[in-house]
């Protein structure tokens, strides 16, 4: 019998570790936009030099909540507080599991007292409607899911077309677009603005760390938002450079945030039991698929908390959320806490050569720019045989001409100590349509600060990254 939901799943798999291990779902895909627009080392460069355009329209979900009870039901399933959630703003919200556990994270936009718009991975999607479903609030739902990461020539349509322009020139192009000077809009504070004829909803915000507004509005618009916003740059006298899905994924590199802890729900009972029969069999929680050269038989050493990816200091400690008691718990203990990682290049020169010899066992390929081959990465740093730490994303950065990871690191783990990752899985790889047959690697670390550039630290203000 076919398994219905993820619970089922677990139980006919008999081992998650290893379901998710073995998972045949493939790379993680960034869909429909075109993988490079002139190519990935100056799309990065154009960042930090002049300025890009994000095409964010495809790959998130977006999950409208709103009614009477809008703001009081994501107060209770969020770790955030509500009381300072004015409208117009947007705040980073993240849900916990009731063992503090981290299930993922969204972008929060409050348009109304009694409307939210969240944008981000699904499974924070899939925990907001699932407690809507059990709980009793006065709210109602409406979830339009990321693009398919195939489309295979079909038209894909969404609700939102979705772009943030940023880097040292934006604020050129914003002007022409505008045109005239655009208001002073304050870090994570949406207000209005014109690109042409239309007026769009703007969001300050910066993903590598320099200046940005993020646009949006109805998708029927998008081919004209984005001519509009090419030919401003281009009347502006600004290099802007459109970002392809190969670039765009490695920018959260440099400015240090982690989009993709495994989302804790694989385990207890309760509530929890009840969210993974709710869950479908071909959910993204049970299709997802866990890389790496760690591995546990425990899933729960997968997980992470809010204070080890440096959510901790946005906690609503005045509000009664779920996982609010364990949190209690957690804060002030001995937690890791996220780092970056900065790879050793002669060793990773060495782990790429090993493709070039014909005939001889090869260590795990190294993707450029980014060679995550799981959507949940979870590799082993060492010290001394002892594992200290796991990094959990990795990429290149032409900008800083280095490979970065970020991961978490135990509390007595110093910056700029140097550390051992373990690159590839064992046992030649597992059964993932992503892994080759392989061997394991050494590949030297030193710990770094997080963000890493420079521009991310000076210019996130009053932001998690800088806490």
């Amino acid at each position: 019998m076919t398994a219905t939901g993820l619970e089922g799943l677990i139980a006919e798999k008999g081992n998650v570790v290893q379901m998710l291990r073995n998972s045949k779902i493939g790379m993680y895909v960034y869909p429909v936009v075109a993988p490079e627009y002139t190519n990935w080392r100056d799309e990065q460069r154009a960042w930090r030099e002049s300025a890009v355009l994000f095409d964010q329209t495809h790959h998130m979900d977006e999950l409208i909540v709103e009614g009477p009870d809008a703001a009081a039901f994501l107060d209770y399933v969020g770790i955030n507080s509500f009381s300072n959630f004015a409208t117009n703003r947007a705040k980073h919200f993240v849900p916990v599991t009731p063992t503090g556990h981290v299930i993922g994270d969204m972008i929060i936009f409050r348009e109304r007292e009694d409307k939210f718009i969240l944008v981000g991975r699904a499974p924070t999607a899939n925990w907001v409607q699932f407690q809507h479903s059990i709980g009793k609030w006065n709210v109602r739902l409406h979830r339009d899911p990321r693009s398919p990461s195939r489309p295979d020539g079909k038209a894909v349509y969404r609700t939102h077309y979705r772009f943030q322009i940023q880097g040292p020139d934006a604020p050129k192009i914003f002007e022409k677009m505008n045109g005239g000077p655009v208001q002073d809009i304050k870090f994570f504070h949406v207000d209005w603005i014109n690109i042409g004829s239309k007026r769009v909803q703007a969001l300050r915000h910066g993903m590598a760390g320099a200046p940005g507004l993020e646009v949006w509005g109805p998708h029927a618009d998008l081919e004209y938002i984005r001519s509009v916003i090419i030919e401003s740059a281009a009347e502006a006298g600004v290099d802007m450079h459109q970002v392809g899905s190969r670039a765009y994924s490695t920018n959260t590199l440099e400015s240090g945030w982690i989009p993709s802890p495994l989302p804790a729900i694989y385990s207890g009972d309760g509530m929890m039991k009840e969210y993974r029969e709710w869950l479908s069999a071909d959910s993204f929680e049970a299709a997802g698929a866990i890389g790496g050269s760690y591995v546990s038989d425990d899933i729960e050493d997968y997980y992470v908390n809010p204070f080890e990816l440096g959510y901790g200091f946005y906690i609503g400690w005045k509000s009664d959320f779920i996982g609010k008691a364990a949190l209690e718990k957690m804060k002030g203990a001995n937690n890791r806490r996220k780092v970056t990682f900065e790879w050793n290049a002669e060793d990773l020169m060495k782990v790429i050569a090993s493709a070039f010899v014909p005939g001889a066992d090869h260590y795990k390929w190294v993707d450029f720019p980014q060679p995550n081959y799981a959507s949940s990465s979870a590799d082993m740093v060492m010290r001394d045989g002892k594992m200290v730490g796991m990094s959990m994303f990795n990429g290149y950065s032409y900008n800083e001409r280095c490979m970065l990871s970020l991961g978490v690191v135990d509390d007595d783990v110093k910056e700029g100590d140097i550390l051992t990752m373990i690159w590839g899985e064992p046992d030649g790889g597992t059964g993932k349509t992503s892994t080759e047959k392989h061997k394991q690697a050494e590949i030297r670390v030193r710990v770094s600060v997080t963000p890493y550039a420079a521009e991310a630290r000076d210019n996130y203000a009053d932001s998690w990254r800088t806490k």
